[in-house]
């Protein structure tokens, strides 16, 4: 296992951000406009361009037949001023440690912008678990918390779940951390099952989170919901929840939804049970048929559809340059972290789309892994009422602190949220004593 200290990442990273789909390389970058902006002092704009901290190891996996296997897994904790850092764990193929590093570093920047007492933090193990058995994920997942034990923890670094991983892969974690140390470790890891002490409300806060954003958002531009259509591209835990909630929460209409097979459009809309059903049976969207007008389409089209709100909830880099001119949505609401590349931002600000930058719009799932945090400290739960009203609480003073800053500078949400976030971690570093 290797650790890295302070700036020691940078002779293996991009140093000079340009467009493209660098997702570390587009953090820097955009770090780089709000630290012009806000005038900062530029030792403290080089802290906060680098992980802190970051892990990678390899650990061997024993398959169901017989033969052992290496993986290769990763972990950044990118600044932890303000707290433990605090991040996801994803299981995929194309997993990067640049990719890794851009998710902690706006994970970093999302907490503050919360005002939580966290840092930022992202994990990742290489491999493609569709092809996995159950036993063997357990094994897989064991081995990731065994192979980062002395470096995790709930007062040093928490995980939760992120692309490919359930609730019940943070069962196997807590339970792994738990035997090692010798006694229940509840806070190690959020976004666990309720039983094991995981929060009412969790599985969709981030979808939840941003339903109060573009509901805020609508406000802003006079935008009725009622009779708004909504695409979504990804169908994964915040794609199938924003599908259930844009109509549950703001009486808008699904009209094109996707995942990694290809996409489906209805202009009368798509009913999220019967598509959630036809998903569950065949394990993708695609071929789904509820009357005569419903027809499939690529990714790439659900994008750009004549629709009053587009939800990327994907991957990384879906919007950029060469495709930002043809978005017609009114608002694009972010639920996927880093799906919108920085020029792809000011293509969409001069054309007047309303974007709901990542790290507001999907903050709902650290904010409420956040709460499963505080209900494990106090050995207290509580009720879903509660988890959804001090969520839409916190949503919404975020995204209220966003717009004043926007309106204030004249510029984009994303750059407004960049500024709250980064001052606040600066504030921080100074009063540590760090700079």
């Amino acid at each position: 296992m290797n650790s890295a200290g302070l700036g020691s990442s940078r002779h293996n990273a991009q140093s000079e951000p340009v467009e493209g789909l660098n997702p570390f390389a587009i953090a820097q970058r955009q770090l780089a406009l709000a630290a012009e902006l806000m005038g900062l002092d530029e030792t403290m704009h080089e802290l906060l361009r680098w992980p802190i901290r970051e892990f990678h190891v390899r650990f061997p996996v024993k398959m169901d037949d017989g033969s052992t296997q290496l993986f290769e897994g990763f972990r950044v904790q990118y600044n932890d001023a303000r707290g433990p850092t605090k991040g996801g764990i994803r299981f995929h193929p194309a997993g990067t440690f640049d990719t890794i590093r851009a998710l902690a570093a706006w994970m970093t920047w999302k907490c503050a912008l919360m005002d939580l007492p966290l840092g930022g933090g992202m994990g990742g193990v290489v491999c493609n678990p569709k092809e996995f058995s159950p036993a063997e994920l357990e094994r897989l997942s064991r081995g990731y918390i065994r192979a980062l034990f002395p470096y995790i923890g709930p007062e040093t670094d928490i995980a939760a779940p992120d692309v490919y991983t359930t609730p019940q892969i943070m069962g196997w974690m807590r339970d792994e951390y738990s035997r090692t140390v010798g006694y229940n470790v509840p806070g190690v890891v959020s976004g666990k099952p309720l039983p094991l002490g995981g929060s009412q409300g969790r599985l969709d806060a981030g979808a939840r989170g941003g339903m109060v954003c573009i509901r805020e958002a609508a406000r802003q531009i006079g935008l009725g919901l009622g009779d708004a259509t909504v695409a979504i591209q990804g169908y994964g835990n915040a794609g199938r929840f924003a599908h259930k909630l844009v109509t549950e929460m703001l009486g808008a209409t699904t009209v094109a939804v996707s995942d990694s097979m290809g996409a489906v459009y209805c202009p009368d809309g798509l009913d999220f049970d019967r598509l959630l059903e036809h998903k569950r049976g065949t394990g993708s969207v695609v071929g789904y048929r509820c009357c005569e007008t419903c027809r499939e389409i690529s990714n790439a089209e659900l994008l750009e559809l004549d629709v009053d709100v587009l939800i990327p909830a994907a991957l990384e880099g879906a919007i950029r340059a060469d495709n930002a001119p043809r978005i017609r949505a009114k608002i694009v609401a972010e639920l996927a972290d880093g799906p919108t590349t920085p020029d792809a931002d000011d293509i969409l600000y001069q054309k007047g789309v309303f974007v709901i930058p990542d790290f507001l719009c999907n903050a709902g799932g650290v904010t409420v892994s956040y709460f499963e945090q505080v209900q494990n400290a106090y050995s207290y739960k509580w009720d879903l009422e509660a988890v959804h009203e001090r969520l839409d609480q916190r949503m919404s003073s975020a995204f209220s602190d966003v717009q004043e800053v926007a309106a204030q500078y004249n510029i984009h949400y994303r750059i407004a949220a960049y500024l709250i976030a980064v001052a606040r971690v600066a504030e921080v570093c100074q009063l540590r004593g760090w700079v």
